[in-house]
């Protein structure tokens, strides 16, 4: 069976890399290498340098003709979202959607599609949050993945191509990037160990479910085979623990993971920026029998090894 990774040599993407190949399966990436890096796609694995915009794209589907899809490449900044509206839509549903028609035509039976779980609900009440919550997006993040989410149904219902998309909640861990603006515990990790202070947005009350990044690759490779249930073969999940933690906790916690006395300077709030963020995962459990394993005190550490070294 052969898988193709869009954003492969990103983050998240070159864990799913990583655990496809171990799991036996030959796999393939897709990369702009515009954020990803090379050195983290294993040689096993083929790297297409490629702009999911392109026309190019169609051709790499084409050639290598996955059964599979796992659709990681993003534009991920939220704040960016927000002052460049248009390179955000351009990446996150046109590309989106280029890569769909791309698999259409080269016969791909299932997308796994990376959403985002806190900026779809937008802010909400409602704690943890459920998939029948209403999607109410806080940025332009949000209503971009929604709007590649909708696309994914519509291609479903018309083509019969499933389309899984997994809601994750904010995503850490090892090879996550520390010098954007997306990637709190990055960021903090890496100047924390470098003997500087942080800068919380805010006054650090905002809370967020923080999912280490090896239970986001587990919950990827169950959804490549459980059933997509319904009669269009469209599903979505939150990927989250339900555990919500504000940002002075984290950074109390990665300053006692580091063992750094350096204490954090807040600056001023950041706009389409959420109050609240947590995830119902209770449907991912249910259906994909996935649940997270990794607790958060666990993955900070690991995380901040990761950085150490």
């Amino acid at each position: 069976m052969k898988a193709l990774v869009t954003g492969g040599a990103g983050f998240i993407g070159s864990h799913v890399v990583d655990a496809l190949l171990t799991a036996g399966w030959d796999v393939c990436v897709v990369d702009d290498l515009s954020r990803g890096r090379r050195e983290q796609v294993p040689a096993a694995a083929r790297l297409h340098v490629v702009d999911i915009r392109s026309a190019a794209l169609h051709d790499v589907l084409g050639a290598e003709k996955p059964d599979v899809v796992l659709h990681q490449a993003a534009q991920i900044d939220v704040r960016r979202s927000i002052s460049e509206p248009l390179l955000d839509t351009e990446i996150n549903v046109v590309g989106t959607v280029n890569l769909l028609q791309a698999c259409v035509g080269a016969g791909v039976r299932r997308v796994v599609f990376a959403s985002s779980g806190g900026a779809i609900y937008g802010d909400t009440s409602v704690i943890p949050t459920p998939e029948t919550h209403p999607a109410l997006p806080a940025s332009l993040y949000g209503a971009a993945k929604l709007c590649a989410e909708t696309y994914g149904g519509v291609y479903a219902s018309l083509y019969g191509l499933e389309f899984c998309a997994l809601r994750y909640a904010n995503v850490y861990g090892p090879r996550q990037d520390p010098h954007g603006e997306a990637g709190v515990v990055a960021i903090f990790a890496r100047k924390l160990l470098g003997g500087e202070a942080p800068v919380i947005n805010g006054d650090g009350t905002q809370t967020r479910d923080y999912v280490y990044v090896g239970d986001v690759v587990a919950a990827n490779l169950a959804a490549l085979e459980q059933p997509v249930p319904g009669e269009t073969p469209f599903a979505a999940y939150n990927i989250g623990t339900g555990r919500e933690t504000d940002v002075n906790a984290l950074y109390a916690m990665l300053r006692d993971a580091c063992g750094a006395a350096v204490e954090a300077q807040h600056g001023p709030g950041k706009p389409g920026e959420q109050r609240r963020s947590c995830l119902d995962a209770s449907l991912a459990a249910a259906r994909l029998d996935w649940a997270p394993q990794v607790s958060l005190e666990q993955g900070l550490r690991a995380t901040v090894d990761f950085f150490r070294d």
